[in-house]
């Protein structure tokens, strides 16, 4: 039996599937997070996708301007802020899902770690002499040949599918994408477009990953990139917070403890989440807040987050949650048991939202910033608001940040939107208009 930290009244949340801000115990308590990664993996990660910067130029045309680095804009929208109901400071939006080359937050962990293995393997056979060669090599006729004869495998629900499948395509090699049958359509078939084969299956997600896992277990040729339990994809998305950093600086806004930094982070298996809250811990501390967010009938995260670090992580169905949602990028069951030990400590809390709330939002995104993503991203819009109640007033109390929350910048992560077909967004929209009469 699973130890929990969840006390009655948030067990009564989650069963009768209300929206609720669940608070951290382990929050700062370093002794809950046992496999807690090296902070210099970070910087290591950070140079690596410097110095693969001219490969992603070549192979991908769109990232000619930006010199191959693969980032967002960060931006605040005046008439937003106006609007939302929200505590003092102001909201940034962190433009994730107008991600180059695969349109989502997956470009930076999904792309890193294809990186990695592409660059491992060049190295092993000489395509490049060491890390100071010349990348483009990996993008020739005899790189080609090499990685042709390797596999790369995933199980996804459909995002982190198509930026591995796009990256892996772009290098040569072959691709499978495991994905639960009820993943959205236009992405199983943008993938098979790029020449990627797509397995699916008829229960959720961690079947597709388990699935995925067994077939790169017999083929010594297939390299399996684990979305439960890899640090490459962690650290590919911790990058994320280095970036930031220099961006908000660029805005000119400080961070430190008299200008608290909150974030709201949209959460699934929580390797995206996970690696962005630990790459902001090293760089703010105590002064960056991360606070993750989950649909109603998945909130495996929080679930995963409140058990013991030693038990096993229970799925949304011990409580009979359905792990049905529009917001399918988020539609998990059972969180990752790493990513849980990795940031334990550094989570602040979780919320949960209902699918109807998620649709409030992706329309005022869309109505006051004229900014269109899936439904899982518009989850992030709500986080602000969540700091004004009743629990996020305690937080801030008992952080002693209340006096300071008119200097407060919050960010709502925007995860995934840019790839959707226009025919998809225009029912999402529609959909947003029922929830909003």
């Amino acid at each position: 039996m699973s130890r929990s930290y969840l006390g009655d009244d948030c067990l009564q949340y989650l069963k009768q599937r209300q929206s609720f801000l669940w608070l951290n115990p382990n929050y700062q308590n370093r002794s809950s997070a046992p496999l807690k990664p090296d902070e210099s993996r970070l910087y290591e990660a950070s140079e690596r996708l410097l110095r693969l910067a001219p490969l992603l130029k070549t192979l991908f045309g769109e990232l000619e301007s930006s010199g191959g680095i693969i980032e967002s804009t960060l931006t605040y929208i005046k008439a937003l802020n106006q609007a939302i109901d929200s505590p003092p400071g102001d909201l940034f939006l962190k433009n994730d899902h107008q991600l180059p080359v695969a349109g989502s937050i997956k470009a930076r962990g999904g792309i890193y770690e294809v990186l990695c293995f592409a660059e491992r393997l060049a190295l092993e056979n000489g395509i490049i002499e060491n890390i100071d060669d010349d990348y483009n090599k990996l993008a020739d006729s005899h790189a080609r040949e090499l990685f042709s004869r390797y596999r790369i495998i995933v199980g996804s629900t459909g995002n982190l599918g198509l930026s591995i499948g796009l990256i892996s395509s772009a290098l040569g090699f072959s691709v499978t994408v495991h994905m639960s049958v009820d993943a959205k359509e236009w992405k199983k078939q943008r993938l098979r477009e790029n020449g990627v084969n797509v397995v699916e299956h008829a229960n959720e997600y961690s079947n597709a990953v388990a699935a995925g896992r067994e077939q790169a277990s017999r083929d010594p040729f297939a390299y399996f990139i684990d979305d439960e339990n890899s640090p490459l994809l962690f650290m590919g998305y911790a990058v994320a917070a280095l970036r930031l950093k220099n961006q908000l600086e660029e805005a000119g806004r400080k961070v430190d403890e008299q200008h608290p930094l909150f974030v709201y982070l949209p959460a699934g298996v929580g390797g995206a989440p996970g690696g962005i809250t630990f790459g902001l811990k090293a760089i703010f501390g105590a002064n960056a807040h991360c606070f993750w967010a989950e649909p109603v009938e998945s909130p495996c995260c929080l679930m995963g987050l409140a058990t013991a670090a030693s038990d096993s992580l229970p799925s949304v169905s011990q409580l009979q949650l359905t792990n049905r949602t529009d917001a399918d990028g988020l539609a998990v069951g059972c969180a990752s048991h790493w990513v849980c030990n990795a940031v334990r400590d550094g989570v602040s809390g979780v919320y949960t939202a209902t699918d109807d709330e998620l649709y409030q939002k992706l329309k005022q995104l869309h109505d006051l910033a004229q900014t269109d993503v899936e439904p899982s991203a518009a989850i992030s819009l709500l986080g602000p608001k969540l700091l004004s109640s009743p629990t996020g007033v305690r937080y801030c109390d008992e952080h002693q940040l209340s006096e300071y929350m008119s200097n407060a910048t919050h960010i709502a992560w925007l995860t995934g939107g840019a790839l959707v077909p226009d025919d998809e967004y225009s029912n999402y929209l529609s959909l947003a208009e029922k929830f909003t009469k």
